[in-house]
């Protein structure tokens, strides 16, 4: 086989990607649409997932809140229905969380954003591993963390502490779940440009009384390349991790995000 070749995902993957209705989990699913994947998204937003369906016939989709447990086993059924099992799993589902200084936050909003960043990796992990042991297809779990599980990110640490345990939960995965040839990484995003981007940077701007353009340069200051990445960036990486080239990687936190020095 030629080098190339290890580079496309074999035709015909059983995808399930949360929280993929826009965003990063848009982008990875119409990946590997564009591969001929079989791919099915949740997201909480029905009017969502509405659109995403309407635009792509093809795709699978089912409506959920991932911090609730009984909601993502009702997803997993349905997306094991409809794509006859399951080879790859994204974690992708996430919230930005609240911004401000530790002792502002309250407990709810903290509590939020761990069941719904966090607690949601485990609900899908419970009932998606044994279904991933079952297939020969290069089985692997791609868990979404964030440059923030690997620095530290003042006024946002729900968030921090919830991507650093992203990490922690798949290098312990990776060693439990290789003897069953099920690979487990993490993918960490730095800066991504897009709506979602530009509703942090207001939330910092305001938390620390300065403009949204002062803000952003200084977020571009902080990275290497002084520029963010795009979600086809990390969808591309999502490809190459279920691809026969990633066949060998398991248990690494792989960062998309340009070389950001410090939060």
């Amino acid at each position: 086989m030629k080098t190339v070749d290890l580079l496309k995902p074999a035709p015909g993957l059983r995808v399930l990607i949360s929280g993929a209705a826009a965003g990063i989990g848009a982008a990875i699913a119409q990946a590997f649409l564009d591969v001929d994947a079989a791919v099915y998204v949740c997201d909480v937003d029905p009017l969502a997932i509405d659109k995403v369906k309407a635009a792509h016939p093809r795709l699978h989709a089912g409506v959920a809140d991932v911090a609730d447990r009984e909601q993502v086993d009702r997803v997993i059924d349905d997306a094991r229905s409809k794509l006859g099992g399951l080879d790859i799993l994204v974690n992708n589902a996430g919230i930005a969380g609240p911004t401000g200084a530790v002792e502002d936050i309250e407990p709810e909003q903290w509590e939020r954003t761990v069941s719904t960043n966090l607690n949601s990796q485990y609900y899908f992990l419970h009932k998606a591993v044994p279904v991933l042991k079952a297939t020969s297809q290069n089985p692997c779990i791609i868990a979404m963390a964030s440059v923030a599980g690997r620095l530290g990110y003042p006024y946002r640490t729900p968030y921090a502490a919830t991507k650093w345990a992203i990490v922690g939960l798949v290098k312990s995965l990776a060693g439990e779940l290789g003897p069953s040839n099920v690979r487990v990484n993490a993918i960490l995003p730095g800066v991504v440009e897009g709506e979602r981007m530009d509703r942090v940077i207001s939330a910092r701007a305001d938390a620390l009384g300065i403009g949204f353009e002062q803000m952003k340069n200084e977020y571009l200051q902080k990275i290497s390349l002084r520029r963010m990445v795009t979600v086809q960036d990390v969808a591309a990486l999502a490809l190459f991790l279920a691809s026969p080239a990633g066949q060998n990687i398991s248990g690494q936190a792989i960062s998309v995000d340009g070389n950001v020095e410090y939060l």
